[in-house]
C-alpha cells in the first residue's frame, strides 16, 4: 500500500474492565468512521450502563491535515479522563477509533493523579485487546444517470470492482462506492466519459 493513503485502525470493537480501590472502569474500544457514528455508539453505552455517572471517552478521526478528535471528562476533574484516553489513541497511533471509560465510584476517592493513571491504563488495555490494523483511505462518490445507462454502468462497476455502499434505481438512478485514493481519478475519468452520467466527490475516509 501506498503510506500516504493508509493508517492504522482497530480492525472490531474489545473491551476490558480495570479496578482500582474499589472503582470500576469498563472500557470500550470501536472502530468508527464519522461523529455519527461516534454518537450511535455513544448512546448504546450510556444505555447499558445507565447506572454510572461517568461515561468519558475520545475519539480520532481522519488524517493528516483533516484529523478530527474530542475528548470529553464527562463530569470527572478536568483533564483527568478525556485527555489520558485520547493519549492512548496518539500512543497506540491509530485513527477513526473511540475509546469511551465506563466508572463505577467504589467509595473511595482516587485524587485526580489517580483518575489519571486509571483511565490511561483503561484506555490502553482496551486498545490493546483489540488488533491494530493498516487499512487505506478511500474516498466515495455518488454517480447519477438515467435509466437506458443502468447496464453500461453496472457492468463498469462490477468490472471494476467498485465497493458499493447504497444504491437507488428509480426515473434517475443513484449509486455510492467507494474507491481507493490513490487510483480515484482514474476511475472518476472513466465514469464521466460514458454518456449522461454525473460523478459527484462525497468525502474522504
Amino acid at each position: 500500500m501506498n503510506s500516504l493513503f493508509t493508517y492504522q485502525t482497530l480492525e472490531s470493537s474489545s473491551e476490558s474492565l480495570y479496578k482500582e480501590k474499589g472503582s470500576k472502569f469498563y472500557s470500550y474500544a470501536f472502530q468508527v468512521r464519522s461523529e455519527e457514528e461516534v454518537k450511535e455508539k455513544l448512546e448504546k453505552i450510556r444505555v447499558k450502563h445507565n447506572d454510572a455517572r461517568h461515561h468519558c471517552y475520545a475519539y480520532r478521526l481522519g488524517i493528516g491535515t483533516e484529523e478530527r478528535y474530542r475528548a470529553n471528562d464527562d463530569g470527572e476533574p478536568s483533564n483527568s479522563a478525556g485527555k489520558p484516553i485520547y493519549g492512548q489513541l496518539l500512543s497506540a497511533e491509530i485513527t477513526n477509533v473511540l475509546v469511551v471509560v465506563v466508572r463505577y465510584f467504589g467509595g473511595v476517592k482516587l485524587g485526580v493523579g489517580g483518575l489519571i493513571s486509571a483511565y490511561k491504563i483503561s484506555a490502553r488495555n482496551t486498545i490493546e485487546a483489540g488488533e491494530i490494523i493498516e487499512k487505506e483511505e478511500l474516498n466515495y462518490y455518488r454517480i447519477k444517470f438515467e435509466y437506458p445507462q443502468m447496464s453500461e454502468v453496472m457492468n463498469f462497476v462490477k468490472s471494476n470492482r467498485l465497493e458499493v455502499v447504497n444504491q437507488v434505481f428509480e426515473t434517475t438512478c443513484e449509486i455510492e462506492f467507494s474507491h481507493s485514493i490513490s487510483s480515484s481519478e482514474s476511475i472518476v475519468s472513466q465514469l464521466e466519459e460514458i454518456e449522461n452520467v454525473e460523478v459527484e466527490f462525497l468525502y474522504k475516509r
